[in-house]
């Protein structure tokens, strides 16, 4: 399992999904306050990932240049900032336009009308 992370599971499951993951939940929201598109959010999480291996080879002596470490944590870190930017714009297109749109689940809206598919 640690070959496959790249580093030890506790310094995996507390930095990358606490730290790093809390840190990708304020990025995907903050981007689509600004309504910034999807490649932002995924340059993003690039730099989320870069900065994980970083501290995690200066804290707690991992690997530095971990391919599949690397791979692995930023895939999580995007997931987790895709996410949290699909729900910030769902639930900014219903709460800025709630004459248009209504919630359909956390990730999407729909037509008040009932006509359309949410987006």
């Amino acid at each position: 399992m640690e070959t496959i992370l790249g580093s030890s599971v506790p310094v995996f499951v507390f930095l990358t999904l606490l730290v790093f993951g809390g840190c990708g939940v304020l990025t995907g929201q903050t981007l689509a306050e600004g309504w910034k598109p999807v490649s932002n959010v995924l340059a993003y999480s690039l730099l989320l990932g870069v900065g994980d291996r970083f501290l995690a080879w200066g804290l707690f002596g991992e690997q530095l240049l971990a391919p599949w470490g690397f791979i692995v944590h930023t895939v999580v870190l995007g997931l987790i900032t895709l996410t949290a930017h699909r729900i910030a714009i769902a639930r900014r297109m219903v709460n800025q336009y709630p004459w248009l749109y209504e919630r359909a689940g956390p990730f999407g809206w729909r037509d008040r009308t009932g006509i359309g598919a949410g987006e």
